[in-house]
């Protein structure tokens, strides 16, 4: 008896706990199985909106979209594929095993459309689609590309698209970002992703529990990305890639007063398009290439600024009356600071500031430099923007570099010797600038004493968000430090023995100083920086080659320019 009275506890105990299972999980848990099963039966068969097109400053598209149209079976009957496979061989010409792998390779669930061919032209496209009255199952699917039409132009400033990688993945998971997003890499296409990039839309299915297809929900228009507008001239920015093309290096062409950035170009370039076409052997070879050829020089990479940098010394000369017109130094081609020889690169005899920016003598520049010392140089540098980002829109600005007295004793426990500041006052050293910064520097002397932003959006989505940019900060420099300053860049065009009197030939007027930095082992980069018309400045342009051995080749490749410029009615 007492035995029947346990194993009727035992039952009861059972039963129990099975009525509070099933309580749990219809009353309590009931609404989370319900929303659960609910997204179990919904899938979305997606379809991308367009990237949003990138614009040259009159409206012409320099990277927008084109339809790639793709094939795409909906997996439902098992054995109605092969005949679908079977005619879709022969409208595409593709050999029918291929079809059947890439159906068997790609197939995922039910409801899941397994792709089978990419990127067909239209005529194709069409007649698959004719092929939807006998077979339901076929879906062709038209699939926006990014799309350059003037094909490597301004590559660098555009920067290039690409499946997301596991580092920016895990940078922007939380903003919507997932697995095998198209996303932007490098230049606008980087750092205005968020504006650019599309929303996708697609047919919204119900499926039953097999995952099969049992009828259409809905469809949800996929979104396009905001347009971009930049600041480029494209018919200057070609001129400035041809005459660019072959060398190493960074040709920069900006509006002195507002910043606006009108030509950037770097060398070697890429086009963008591979990373679109997955031209994987083309792709590998650009990123293996030692050329750096993705880095865009005119705003990544830091060189010695060699004689350019003369200004800024004479600037800060002036304005602390360290030297005024008349002061002048005798060039005997060396000099002697302490026990080591200093050399210019020619024998100048006497020179006033005027003329030691014309000529470029080293020697004024010593005794100059030593009469200011380094901590005032390296003061005026940063005032002049240096060894700081520019705030400019693309990403991976380098800031460049300027020493200092506190700096070398902090971080390589050494004295500031003059000689130091004598290579310091000619801008070699340890000092480092980008052509971005050298263009804002020599815009000062374009524009009577402003330093500008330079910026190269102009607008993103038209009225709907206006890019802010910062107005010109004046310098507060003398009258006088920016008319003898000016003069002396006018000269070293107009004088004989001028280092740009490659550009007197000109029929409009130029002003601008050359450079030759030092940087061993290897050749010498080459620079030059002006502005024109000499009156009334419009542009201002920074030529930087690298390893380019001399200031007057970078002067060369400026006239080139500017007589392109000219034949285009440009100036």
């Amino acid at each position: 008896m007492d035995r029947i009275k346990i194993v009727s506890a035992l039952i009861i105990c059972m039963f129990a706990a099975l009525a509070l299972g099933l309580f749990n999980h219809i009353v309590l848990r009931g609404r989370a199985y319900r929303a659960l099963s609910k997204k179990n039966s919904i899938r979305l068969i997606s379809q991308a909106g367009s990237r949003g097109n990138i614009l040259g400053r009159s409206g012409e598209i320099i990277a927008g979209s084109r339809l790639s149209y793709d094939v795409l079976l909906l997996p439902q009957d098992a054995g109605l594929e092969t005949p679908a496979l079977k005619e879709l061989a022969a409208v595409l010409g593709i050999d029918f095993q291929i079809l059947q792998r890439y159906y068997v390779n790609g197939y995922i669930a039910p409801s899941i459309p397994v792709v089978i061919a990419k990127n067909i032209d239209v005529k194709k496209a069409i007649a698959v689609a004719e092929l939807k009255s006998e077979f339901l199952s076929i879906l062709v699917r038209a699939t926006p590309l990014r799309h350059y039409p003037y094909g490597k132009l301004a590559a660098h400033v555009l920067g290039y698209v690409n499946e997301i990688d596991r580092w920016r993945l895990t940078k922007l998971e939380d903003y919507g970002y997932k697995t095998k997003d198209i996303v932007g890499f490098g230049g606008v296409e980087e750092k205005y992703d968020y504006y650019l990039r599309q929303e996708e839309g697609g047919l919204s299915v119900e499926v039953d529990h097999r995952g099969k297809l049992v009828r259409t929900l809905g469809f949800r228009q996929p979104v396009n990305g905001k347009d971009l507008q930049l600041t480029l001239d494209l018919q200057l920015q070609k001129i400035t890639e041809e005459k660019l093309y072959g060398r190493k290096g960074a040709v920069i062409i900006m509006h002195p007063g507002s910043g606006e950035i009108l030509a950037m170009a770097s060398s070697p370039d890429f086009n963008p398009a591979l990373f679109v076409n997955k031209d994987s052997a083309a792709i590998r070879e650009i990123i293996e290439d030692t050329d750096s050829v993705l880095t865009n020089r005119a705003i990544s990479s830091a060189y010695p600024p060699g004689s350019i940098f003369k200004v800024i010394v004479a600037a800060a000369a002036l304005e602390l009356k360290k030297i005024n017109l008349s002061r002048a130094f005798v060039c005997a081609g060396k000099v002697f600071i302490g026990r080591q020889e200093f050399r210019c690169w020619s024998i100048h005899g006497r020179q006033n500031l005027v003329k030691a920016i014309a000529h470029s003598c080293n020697i004024f520049f010593y005794g100059t430099g030593l009469l200011l010392g380094g901590q005032p140089i390296h003061d005026y540098a940063l005032k002049f923007g240096l060894s700081r980002n520019t705030a400019f829109e693309l990403p991976y600005e380098e800031p460049g570099f300027i020493p200092s007295p506190l700096w070398k004793r902090l971080n390589r426990f050494g004295r500031w010797y003059p000689g130091d500041t004598a290579n310091m006052s000619i801008g070699q050293g340890e000092i480092l600038a980008t052509p971005l910064q050298m263009s804002r520097m020599i815009a000062v002397f374009a524009n009577q004493g402003f330093l500008v932003n330079p910026y190269i959006v102009k607008s993103v989505a038209g009225n709907e968000l206006n890019v802010n940019h910062k107005k010109a900060q004046s310098l507060s420099l003398n009258k006088d430090t920016i008319s003898y300053i000016r003069r002396g860049l006018r000269d070293a065009v107009l004088d004989p023995n001028g280092t740009a009197n490659i550009l007197s030939t000109l029929k409009v007027n130029v002003a601008g100083k050359t450079g030759t930095a030092q940087a061993p082992p290897g050749a010498a980069h080459a620079w030059f920086v002006g502005f024109f018309p000499f009156n009334q400045p419009r542009y201002v342009i920074c030529v930087f080659l690298e390893r380019g051995a001399g200031g007057s080749a970078a002067a060369a490749v400026a006239k080139q320019i500017i007589d392109g410029m000219q034949s285009g009615g440009l100036v």
